[in-house]
């Protein structure tokens, strides 16, 4: 029987990334994203299935269940993302209901639409989180809340299920030079998204991130990776990035 997954975010980055790794270990891969031409240019590539989902509409999210069915091995939730780095006295709060609605109700509406077929399955849903989880940073209080909530989905679910076949993972990057995480942040700004990395000697890929989630998401059934931190060699903590200057 092929095994299956699902990724969510999987038009780019980490998400597209990760498709092509799981695609390699012999899985199915279920791209899901809501740029259309991108998830199908990928799944044609990796023989993967596109399916057009954004995780913040019932309606999308019901029919990627009904493409699942009954069995899923995994479930990569990736799509998220943040948006700005303004202070809280200065906060666009729409902002944050946005990144609230993406990085935690549209994962929530995601694992609880496939819950039951990744218990068929005996499988593992990964939820790729950040180290803006572990504390705020400044500028950082919508996207730290939002990635902070996330994570206590992963706990509590971890909890919840602890008599149950399903493993419970959550892998949380911290600095990832992506193509559209930070320009995506500050609004297609992409000299200050590129900022972010000025010096940084090589800060993380989508593909270094896309082979943790692989690993944590194929260990054996009764194996569970409870968070995996990663990080590039520069970046000490949340805080503390070494940067060449000069």
């Amino acid at each position: 029987m092929t095994r299956t997954a699902v990724v969510t975010g999987a038009s780019s980055g980490i998400g597209a990334a990760t498709a092509r790794h799981l695609a390699r270990l012999g899985f199915h891969v279920l791209c899901v994203a809501r740029r259309v031409d991108r998830i199908e240019a990928l799944a044609q590539e990796i023989g993967g299935t596109a399916v057009e989902c954004d995780v913040t509409l019932p309606g999308d999210v019901d029919a990627l269940a009904e493409a699942v069915g009954g069995r899923l091995d995994i479930l990569v939730n990736n799509a998220g993302g943040a948006l700005g780095l303004e202070p809280v006295s200065d906060a666009d709060l729409d902002a944050w209901e946005q990144m609230y609605q993406v990085n935690v109700l549209g994962t929530a509406r995601v694992t609880k639409a496939v819950l039951p077929a990744l218990l068929a399955a005996e499988g593992a849903v990964v939820f790729v989180t950040s180290t803006a989880a572990d504390a705020g940073y400044e500028g950082g209080a919508g996207y730290c809340g939002a990635k902070a909530a996330e994570r206590a989905l992963v706990q509590s679910m971890r909890l919840e299920l602890f008599d149950q076949p399903v493993r419970v993972c959550e892998i949380s990057p911290g600095m990832v030079h992506t193509e559209e995480f930070s320009l995506t942040r500050f609004g297609g700004d992409a000299e200050r998204a590129e900022s972010v990395y000025e010096g940084v000697p090589d800060p993380l890929s989508a593909d270094d991130v896309a082979d943790a989630i692989a690993y944590v998401a194929t260990r054996p059934p009764h194996v569970n990776i409870d968070r995996l931190t990663i990080r590039p060699r520069a970046q000490a903590a949340q805080h503390k990035v070494h940067r060449v200057t000069g």
